[in-house]
């Protein structure tokens, strides 16, 4: 499995990551609707399970990612200032390019 995070997102996701009630926990990608083929993520902070692919990004952060879901690998995470300011995760190896 496969997660690319952008320089920006990068920056924002270790800011939570280096609070000291967040020091065991790591990112969580998941899906919180499908439909057709492709989904809309979600993300949150989470301890690994049973079924987890905990994947190492080339900025340092691991990244869990149910492996039951093929439309979690090659999730791609951001974070934009404009139009709106906040995260934006797609799937581009999926043809996943934005919520709609």
């Amino acid at each position: 499995m496969n997660c690319k995070i952008t320089r920006n997102a990068a920056k924002m996701i270790l800011k939570e990551l280096e609070k000291e009630e967040n020091k065991d926990l790591k990112l969580r990608v998941m899906i919180t609707h499908s439909h057709g083929d492709h989904a809309h993520y979600g993300m949150d902070l989470d301890s690994p399970k049973d079924n987890d692919a905990c994947v190492m990004t080339d900025k340092a952060i691991e990244v869990l990612l149910d492996k039951d879901q093929p439309l979690l690998d090659g999730v791609k995470i951001d974070y934009l200032y404009f139009p709106k300011e906040g995260f934006v995760i797609t799937n581009p190896s999926k043809g996943n390019a934005g919520d709609h």
